[in-house]
């Protein structure tokens, strides 16, 4: 069992950190491309840019959301804090960046719907911290128990990405990829399908052998 929460913590971020580089596989183009079409679906980190490929930019844009959520999920568990003190330091470090990222491509439209997948994603991985297993397919397992309340997790999270990605594009306009942006919600919508199936299916077989 993992016991340890820096353990299952680390367990969850690769876990993300996976599945996010699956979809960036899976969704860039084996092609140059410009800025505009890498800056597309959550944040943009112009410092990462210039010293990364494009497709690891893509993989920490995806993240983004992902790593505030399950950091401040973990400082609830490890130091006691509020779910609301978690929340008012993320609501002010994106504040923040509005004015600190050039351009005006950082919108307030963006971070509004951000906010609200990140509060999502602090429920859903406060679940996992709280969760016993001996691994991250256990860990979700014992957090949901039946297929249908993980698919319907899932599919709010998914909800919650397609609105942030469609105030990215609202905000960049003609300068956004909208075909880069559908591709990466049906691949974050496959990788998830199979993930629930893997993680369910393997212990209905387990049941059916003993």
């Amino acid at each position: 069992m993992i016991s340890d929460l820096k353990k299952k913590y680390n367990v969850i971020l690769s876990h993300e950190t996976a599945v996010a580089r699956s979809v960036a596989l899976a969704t860039i183009k084996p092609r140059p491309f410009s800025v505009w079409e890498v800056l597309i679906p959550i944040i943009f980190i112009f410092g990462y840019m210039r010293s990364k490929e494009n497709r690891e930019v893509f993989v920490q844009n995806i993240l983004f959301t992902k790593k505030m959520a399950l950091q401040a999920a973990f400082d609830m568990f490890k130091k006691g804090r509020t779910r609301e003190t978690e929340m008012e330091q993320i609501r002010s470090k994106t504040r923040e960046m509005i004015a600190t990222i050039p351009g005006g491509i950082y919108s307030d439209a963006i971070r509004h719907e951000q906010l609200k997948e990140i509060e999502l994603l602090i429920d859903h991985y406060g679940r996992l911290l709280n969760s016993e297993g001996e691994d991250y397919d256990s860990l979700v397992f014992d957090a949901y128990r039946t297929p249908q309340r993980l698919s319907e997790f899932f599919g709010r999270l998914q909800e919650a990405e397609e609105s942030v990605g469609r105030a990215a594009h609202n905000t960049l306009g003609d300068n956004a990829d909208a075909s880069m942006l559908e591709r990466m919600n049906t691949n974050l919508r496959n990788a998830r399908l199979k993930i629930a199936e893997k993680i369910f299916n393997s212990r209905l077989q387990s049941q059916n052998a003993q």
